[in-house]
């Protein structure tokens, strides 16, 4: 009987795309995987530790995924990723409860750690993050049958005061334009039409090989793909947008008009403290040149509030720039100050409440923004990715506009019986209603 195996996965979508590879290896190794952790003979957990609160959900997810060493059949715990990657061996003495460590590097060895009966051998392999998988890993895609992520590149060269993902993830290696359309083209005969392409910088794609391999000759492969529908851009670093991805966005039908480009702040001295490179002129600039080259483009930023030394005029001036810039999609997060990162030594870090209170009130701003431009959709018919049923009831389908990504996104309500649709279709949708975030829509063909 073959071990069955439950993994658990914590953090971002790149984080995720690892898990999938660890899965196919996992498979591979002639072991099952089971959906509950009391069944499992082997449960591995693949960590997030980007700031505090990841670290500490990841030291309770492996605390309570060892009790079954205890309540169930575990035999063997596994963790692997980027809290494995910070800490290291010390994490030997922390969670003796665990058998085996593999760092961000490492977690393709999951099936050998799996086959590993040596007590006496190395329990803990962590190194300098050189390893990125390619076309030929046997990846499972976890997310939605019709949508998938696909990881351009990996690890970052920029020193952001408050990021420790360098530390984590290592230098921006990328995967070759070949490499990545070979696994979508195997994406699609899973039955993906949706691929929402991440990294760590994908501004950066393609620098590391000096041969003009770029993100926009990147999308333009991709977009010959047949099968593929919609492909979406995240994470891309402000600075250095090239003229070549403007131009795919504006020409290519398949890429959605759609840039998530996180940007911070837009206070010059928090910017300059945060090491952004970039001033707030700067950024408009910027702004101004995407909007130019794809007029109907839709922008998600996130922003930091509360970043030590932040002033109330520092975030009036970034509130103001949100209010002015009407981005269709923001996220704000409140600064956490990071052991490991050059901003966790800086003075003035700003209370708690200061930076939740300042959280509050640039979210309420960016929701009349928000509103206002969902509410300019009613009566439009639009083209709508059908996801499925809805997470909240069974009855209720959802679906995304090509300017909505998933998860962090809103979503469209469709309001037409569930035996009208099918997860992966692309329907005409009528916008009938608008909230904040989501619109109701009315399938019309």
């Amino acid at each position: 009987m073959s071990e069955r195996v439950h993994l658990v996965s914590l953090g971002c979508p790149k984080n995720r795309v690892d898990s999938e590879v660890m899965i196919g290896k996992i498979r591979g190794a002639d072991c099952t995987l089971v959906d509950s952790p009391d069944e499992a003979d082997v449960i591995v957990v693949n960590t997030c530790s980007f700031i505090q609160p990841a670290t500490e959900e990841s030291i309770d997810t492996v605390l309570e995924m060892a009790g079954y060493k205890e309540t169930g059949n575990c035999e063997k715990l596994i963790v692997t990723g980027c809290m494995v990657q910070r800490f290291g061996n010390a994490l030997e003495d922390e969670l003796p409860e665990v058998d085996h460590f593999l760092g961000t590097g490492e977690y393709h060895r999951i099936d050998e750690v799996l086959r590993e009966r040596d007590s006496a051998a190395p329990k803990t392999h962590v190194d300098v993050p050189m390893y990125i998988h390619d076309e030929f890993a046997p990846r499972v895609n976890s997310w939605k049958g019709h949508s998938a992520w696909l990881k351009i590149s990996e690890g970052c060269n920029h020193r952001c005061a408050f990021c420790i993902i360098p530390t984590l993830r290592g230098k921006m290696r990328s995967r070759s334009i070949p490499s990545l359309v070979a696994e979508a083209e195997r994406f699609v005969a899973q039955g993906v039409r949706e691929i929402n392409l991440v990294s760590q910088d994908s501004t950066a794609y393609g620098r590391d090989f000096t041969d003009g391999t770029d993100l926009g000759g990147l999308l333009r492969a991709l977009a010959q793909v047949e099968g593929i529908e919609w492909i979406r851009l995240h994470y891309a670093y402000p600075i250095g947008l090239p003229n070549s991805l403007l131009a795919a966005i504006a020409e290519e039908p398949k890429v959605c008009r759609y840039l998530d480009m996180p940007l911070q702040h837009a206070s010059g001295p928090m910017l300059k403290a945060m090491r952004r490179g970039v001033t707030r002129a700067g950024q408009e600039r910027i702004l101004d040149r995407v909007r130019e080259a794809v007029p109907d483009i839709a922008i998600r930023t996130t922003f930091i509030v509360g970043f030590p030394g932040e002033t109330d005029e520092d975030f009036q001036e970034l509130l103001d720039f949100v209010r002015t810039q009407k981005f269709e999609r923001v996220g704000v997060f409140t600064y956490f100050q990071e052991a490991g990162t050059d901003a966790a030594k800086l003075p003035n870090q700003v209370p708690e409440d200061v930076k939740v209170e300042r959280q509050r009130i640039l979210m309420e701003a960016q929701a009349d923004v928000s509103r206002e431009r969902m509410e300019a959709l009613i009566g439009q018919t639009l083209d709508v990715l059908v996801d499925g049923a809805s997470d909240e009831h069974e009855w209720v389908v959802t679906g995304r506009l090509e300017t909505q990504a998933p998860e962090v996104d809103g979503q469209v309500f469709l309001d037409s019986p569930p035996s009208d649709v099918a997860a992966g279709q692309i329907r005409k949708v009528r916008i009938d209603r608008a909230s904040d975030y989501d619109l109701v829509g009315t399938v019309v063909v």
